[in-house]
This record gives structure tokens, sequence and C-alpha cells, in this order.
């Protein structure tokens, strides 16, 4: 195909866009509103699964030591549970440090109820906290340390504590969420490509006399079908940038005017650097697609071309 030839095919789809005002409105608006909801349910999709990330790094296992435990037997320990490799931390924690932090747990009113409690008279253990590397796999870590004391009575583990049972349920209700989210943006993605698609088709078959007049005069279905080709992607990526740059322009906002209230609940909002990118080329890649092939097969399959 010549270069000249090429240019002619991009100027008579833009110029259809502007000559077939109120359809390529109407076309661009259905991109909009479809693309629109879709990105809005992503940009949630991805919060959710980073809020449930952020919950999940949270989970630790915690080992209690026996009391009057040496150095020596702390260091072996530490070492014995940091070669596992499931574990990608372990941090000891003096029973002065665990006084402490339950403290602070308890808050104003609890901390009346270790009154007297300081470090000559602490009833808490030693400890260490053990971060794993795959959160899903506490259990199975729990249970290598457990067995480290077990098969080695010298080992100075007391007990191994994990939140069993309420760690296992937060792990299903995290996996629920990420597939319902999962699934409502999958149909969401079809239902917009599907009300996109004929949306274009409906734009493209009101001008069926058009092409057939084109027909009459000797074009061939391939000169025929270029322009609207042109014409359908540039709609797809018109009303798919424009949804691209108002959602994360709103987006961006939102996430300056809500990260110090969030911030004070422990929520991270996934941000613009991190998600900006992702969401723009998808969307504009869909609505570029969507109309690329809402125009193909209008030509196609209802004007017989």
């Amino acid at each position: 195909m010549r270069f000249s030839t090429i240019l002619r095919h991009f100027r008579e789809g833009a110029l259809n866009i502007v000559r077939n005002g109120w359809m390529s409105f109407a076309s661009i608006s259905s991109i909009f509103i479809s693309l629109f909801i879709l990105g809005v349910f992503l940009l949630l999709a991805l919060n959710v699964n980073n809020l449930t990330k952020q919950i999940e790094s949270q989970v630790q296992i915690r080992v209690f030591l026996s009391l009057n435990v040496d150095e020596a037997k702390k260091g072996a320990l530490n070492n014995a549970i940091g070669n596992l490799p499931e574990v990608s931390k372990v941090t000891p924690v003096s029973k002065e440090e665990g006084l402490e932090i339950l403290r602070k747990n308890l808050g104003e009113d609890g901390a009346e109820l270790l009154e007297g409690y300081d470090k000559e008279n602490n009833p808490l253990p030693d400890s260490f906290t053990v971060e794993v590397v795959d959160p899903e796999q506490i259990g199975f870590v729990a249970k290598k340390i457990k067995a480290i004391g077990d098969n080695d009575p010298s080992q100075p583990i007391m007990s191994v504590k994990y939140g069993q049972g309420a760690v296992e349920t937060m792990f299903k209700v995290t996996t629920a969420v990420r597939n319902i989210g999962l699934v409502i943006v999958l149909g969401l993605a079809v239902t917009a490509m599907f009300l996109i698609s004929n949306t274009i088709k409906m734009t493209i078959f009101a001008r069926r006399r058009e092409i057939g007049i084109m027909k009459l005069v000797g074009a061939t279905n391939h000169f025929i079908r270029w322009p609207f080709f042109i014409e359908g992607a540039l709609i797809g990526l018109i009303g798919s940038g424009i949804t691209a740059a108002i959602l994360l322009f709103g987006y961006s906002r939102l996430v300056a005017v809500s990260q110090f209230e969030l911030g004070l609940m422990m929520i991270k909002l996934v941000t613009l650097q991190e998600s900006g990118l992702l969401i723009g080329s998808l969307l504009i890649g869909l609505g570029t697609a969507i109309g690329i092939w809402g125009s193909t097969i209008s030509v196609r399959k209802y004007l017989k071309v």
C-alpha cells in the first residue's frame, strides 16, 4: 500500500468522525461510560488486593522461650529458625520489650493490670518474632519451628503461637475477596466490550448506503474497510484516552485528600505512580482494540462488504 493511500485512509477516518458527529459522540460516550465504570472497579480491585497484602504481611509467629535461658541457647535457636527457607526474618524480643509492647496494646485502661510489674519481677518470657516469606505458609512454618523443640529437648522453646484458626479464616476471606473482585472486573470488561462494539456497529450500519455507493463505483473491499478501521481505532482511542485522563486525575486527588485520614487507620492506597501506567495502558489499549474490532466486524458481517 502506497504512503499516499495510507494518508488518505487516515484522513477519511478522521473526517468521518466529524461528519457523523452525533453518532461519533454516542460511540465515544459509550466508551467513556463503560470504561470509566471498569476503571473504577479496577482501581478498587487493586486497592483491595493491596490491603489484603498489607494484612497478610502483618501475620507473624511468636516463639516464646523458657525462663532464664542463656544467650548462647538463644543465639543457637535464632540461627536454627532463621535457616528455615520459609523464614524471611527473625527478631528477638526481650521480656522487657515484651512487657512494654503489652502495655501499649492494652492501652490506658488495661495497663492498670500490669501495675507493679517491672524489670525485676517481669512475668513474661523472652521471645522471637518470626516473619515468613509466604504468609499462607505460616501454619506449616509454625509446625517446623515447634518440631525443632520437639526433636531437640535442649532447645528452649516453650510455645509457638500464630493465631491458629483466625489466621486460616482470614486467608480464606482474603482469597474470596480477590476472586470475587476478579470475577466482577472480568464481567465488566466483557460487558464493556459488547456495549462499545454494538454502539460502533450501529454507527457504521447507519452508513450502509454510503458503502453501497462506494461498491457501485468500483471500490474494492480493502479500500472500503480501511477508513472504517481507522475511524473505529480513533473513536476507541479518543474515548478511552478521555476516560483514562479523567479517572486517573480524580484518583490522584482522592489519594492526596485521603492520605492523612487513611494513614491514621494504617491504610495505604495504591499510588498513582504504582497504578497509573497499568490502568491507563489497559483502558486505552482495550478501548482502541474494541473500536477496531467493532468496526471490522460491522463492515464484514452486517454490510456484507
